[in-house]
């Protein structure tokens, strides 16, 4: 079903280093040409990240709650990271606030790693990261939908309707 091109983001499931770095060697395996290991940010797999930096095996740190593990993550090679957004807000932090401030830091150190950030519940969520100039972002489909049913919209198009229809009957804008 899924095409070689495929971008696959893996959770790696091993507890030590050699043991990550070596599932990460076997999900690129796969016949799947864009494969991204997802490598928890604990002090393992921070190690892990710097070992499988030297090679072209592509990384994202997860479990990201800190600014400070986002820029650890940073500079032991992660591509791609993903600080949990709503998690760090139900801990009394500022989810937003901590992704704001890695991007700054990515900028400021000219470091490559693209920030994803994940685990969101609100729509405002999302577009105040989107705000901060992350790369991309990890939707849930709950919150796509809360973003594309906007519940003003549909009374709208009705209304846009029904005043056409008053106006012109059943003639389509392009037939009149």
């Amino acid at each position: 079903v899924l095409g070689e091109d495929t971008q696959l983001f893996v959770q790696a499931l091993s507890t030590t280093v050699d043991g990550i770095v070596a599932e990460a060697h076997k999900l690129t395996e796969l016949p799947y040409k864009n494969i991204t290991v997802k490598i928890p940010t604990t002090p393992i797999g921070l190690a892990a990240m710097k070992k499988l930096r030297s090679t072209n095996i592509r990384t994202l740190a997860t479990a990201i709650y800190t600014v400070q593990q986002g820029f650890l993550a940073a500079l032991n090679g992660a591509d791609y990271m993903s600080p949990y957004v709503n998690r760090i807000d139900t801990l009394n932090n500022d989810g937003v606030g901590v992704c704001a401030e890695i991007q700054h830091l990515l900028n400021a150190h000219d470091l490559p790693t693209i920030l994803t950030p994940a685990s969101f519940k609100s729509t405002q969520q999302v577009l105040d990261c989107l705000a901060t100039g992350c790369g991309a972002i990890t939707l849930p489909v709950d919150v796509i939908e809360q973003m594309v049913n906007f519940p003003a919209v549909q009374p709208a198009v009705e209304q846009f309707n029904k005043d056409w229809s008053a106006a012109f009957g059943d003639k389509l804008s392009y037939n009149s």
